[in-house]
């Protein structure tokens, strides 16, 4: 694990407010449109950035810095692995700093530039279980803490008719008001889950929960490189009470790789969403957003690395060890959100794929299931502090476990032997609001056979979070 300056972190952070406070003000805005995502705070709630964003102007500079320290005790296990998570106590931090930035060139017309600086590292560098416990972490830690361009995009917005909705300002969306009907075009690099399979209660880590069979699908093999980027084009349409998104985007070269493959014929992924609105529970608010995806890679079976060490071709299941070739894996996704009242909502996902190929871009999970909630703390005159509760199962199919069982690794996964079960996970947080942008959080993982291995487990994670919104 790297050692992190947080100071030199939080002075970074500043400065960058800094900037915020002078670009921000500068430019008056022209045109309109624009749709973001719901907000996740009661409407009549005081600015929770440590700088106010202007409305009016055609420029958007923010950040974010978000420090997590988790830590784990000892914990009892018949054997371990190579991939194994470490049996001994544990203390890991990571750091993300992200600078935000965007440009309406019109009304239609927007660009956005996000930096990202990643430091420290997670517990087991994020090794030895399909929900890992922090989501921050980049599972590659000879990347270093060099800055780099998460995101590089143009949105246009095409409107199809002249009735207009308000839309939320943020970092991805930049026009305040938007076409009902619309269709909208991105291009460029993004993260393929900014965009689908999106949660309101349980998408962010920086603000809600942290574990990464939590905030997003984990059967959800979307493409990525190590940082969780890629190269795509998104086209999404939007009617009131629906809309359809669709996105094909690059995917790495090998599993959990930074490069990615830029030949469509060898590598690629399709992915869909269709998002409903439903009226069923009066006005308080209904989600119901229905995914699915196919990924194209030059990706293993297990089965057939099997085979191959059954027949001492190898001298372990090794599912890279096969011929340059296109396979093909597949899934979908049913994610579900209900407002109960202003200050209470409930959420819950369910993720199935294929399972015979190998886990590729996100996680070693092939299925999995959860349900939580979360509720602002108005009723203590609390109202920004906000308390989260979730449980989550995830699973794996036959030939993933033999394969693990007979010693294989995966690119997260291999304690060299495997009594399988599910792997369980209890996560709960609370988020205390201390000034303007500045957040602290209390969590608490449990995760029940990690790996999916009855013989190593259960595991206790406690985590601190710092965040600092600009």
């Amino acid at each position: 694990m790297r050692k992190i300056s947080t100071l030199r972190w939080l002075a970074g952070g500043l400065r960058l407010g800094a900037a915020a406070i002078q670009l921000a003000c500068a430019v008056p805005l022209m045109a309109q449109p624009e749709v973001g995502p719901s907000p996740q705070t009661p409407a009549d709630d005081p600015v929770v950035t440590m700088f106010p964003h202007a409305q009016t102007t055609r420029w958007w500079v923010s950040g974010q810095d978000n420090i997590i320290t988790q830590w784990h005790p000892s914990f009892n296990a018949k054997y371990s692995g190579t991939n194994s998570f470490k049996t001994h106590p544990e203390l890991a931090t990571s750091n993300i700093s992200t600078l935000f930035t965007g440009v309406q060139l019109s009304g239609t017309t927007e660009i956005f530039m996000h930096i990202e600086m990643a430091d420290g590292g997670g517990l087991s560098d994020a090794l030895g279980m399909g929900g890992f416990t922090d989501l921050d972490v980049v599972r590659n830690p000879t990347l270093g803490a060099t800055p780099y361009i998460a995101r590089g995009m143009i949105r246009q917005i095409i409107p199809l008719s002249t009735e207009t909705v308000e839309a939320e300002r943020g970092p991805w969306y930049l026009a305040t008001k938007v076409p009902v009907r619309r269709l909208e075009l991105r291009f460029g690099k993004m993260g393929v889950n900014d965009f689908f399979d999106i949660n309101d209660a349980g998408t962010d880590s920086h603000l809600q929960f942290m574990n990464w069979t939590v905030d997003n699908n984990g059967a959800f093999d979307y493409a990525a490189d190590t940082r969780g980027y890629t190269i795509g084009v998104l086209a999404e349409y939007h009617e009131r009470n629906w809309a359809f998104r669709f996105e094909e985007a690059l995917m790495p070269k090998v599993a959990n790789g930074i490069d990615l493959q830029w030949n469509l014929r060898r590598a690629r992924a399709e992915n869909y969403e269709l998002e409903l609105h439903p009226q069923i529970g009066g006005r308080r608010k209904t989600t119901l957003r229905l995914l699915t995806f196919v990924n194209h890679a030059n990706m293993g079976a297990y089965r057939d690395a099997i085979a191959n060490y059954q027949e001492g071709k190898t001298s372990r299941p090794e599912i890279t060890t096969h011929p340059l070739r296109t396979t093909v894996k597949y899934g979908f996704g049913v994610n579900l959100e209900q407002l109960l009242t202003r200050n209470a909502r409930v959420f819950s996902r369910f993720g199935w794929n294929e399972g015979q190929h190998e886990s590729y871009a996100y996680t070693e999970v092939d299925q999995t299931a959860q349900v939580g909630g979360d509720f602002y703390g108005e009723r203590w005159k609390r109202k920004l502090d906000k308390a989260g509760l979730v449980v989550v199962t995830n699973a794996i199919k036959k030939d993933h476990q033999e394969y693990l069982r007979l010693g294989g690794l995966g690119f997260l996964l291999g304690d060299g032997g495997l009594s399988y079960g599910r792997e369980n996970i209890l996560e709960g947080y609370y988020n205390v609001h201390v000034w303007r942008g500045i957040f602290a959080a209390l969590d608490l993982q449990h995760v029940t056979n990690p790996g999916y291995n009855r013989d190593r487990g259960p595991v206790v994670a406690p985590s601190v979070r710092f965040h600092l919104e600009f």
